[in-house]
């Protein structure tokens, strides 16, 4: 298979990759995870400290353009999951605690929000939870316990509740169709005959 004709700019950034390897002396793949999880806790950091410059108004340090009496008040540590292991985030607060993070909300704790909404759709397929934990953790990387995987669930009881004390009709149409009906009643028929 022959090699495709990249861009330069594609050139450069592989370049750069190839750097940033031998700068992080990466020789594995635990190495190569253990570098995509800095790179996800930066994303993070810088995301949420950017937020909180707009949110706030000012830049670091540039108390000259502070057009507000909220500032910084240091951060917070966040464990959060990902597909490539628990990364820690450190949260920028502000001192009278409104700051609501978008990138990273509140109560937030994985990257992957999909993730609920994969437990609830095998929980709905009649998957246990134990069945759900070890599928989440074979196929994402991320441990969930079996008790927060019972507190995701429990969040659809009362909507399947509601579904099923829900009044029923007294008359449901059914219409049944079956393809090539007279060649199977024919072959149904000789059967008979024999």
């Amino acid at each position: 298979m022959a090699r495709r004709n990249r861009s330069p700019e594609e050139n450069a950034r592989r370049e750069k990759i190839r750097e940033l390897l031998q700068l992080a002396n990466v020789s594995s793949m635990e190495d190569i995870q253990s570098l995509f999880k800095d790179t996800i806790a930066e994303f993070m950091e810088n995301g949420l400290e950017e937020e909180l410059e707009d949110d706030l108004g000012y830049s670091k340090y540039d108390y000259k353009n502070k057009s507000t009496d909220n500032s910084r008040n240091g951060h917070s540590s966040k464990t959060l999951r990902t597909s490539f292991g628990d990364v820690e985030v450190a949260v920028p607060r502000d001192r009278k605690g409104e700051f609501e993070p978008q990138l990273l909300k509140k109560n937030q704790t994985s990257v992957s929000q999909d993730i609920e909404e994969k437990i609830l759709s095998m929980y709905a397929k009649g998957m246990t939870t134990g069945d759900i934990e070890t599928h989440i953790r074979d196929i994402y990387g991320v441990e969930v316990s079996d008790t927060t995987v019972s507190r995701i669930t429990d969040k659809i009881l009362p909507i399947a509740k509601e579904w099923q004390q829900r009044p029923l009709e007294t008359v449901y149409t059914v219409l049944l169709l079956m393809p090539n009906f007279l060649a199977v009643s024919r072959t149904v028929a000789l059967f008979s005959m024999m």
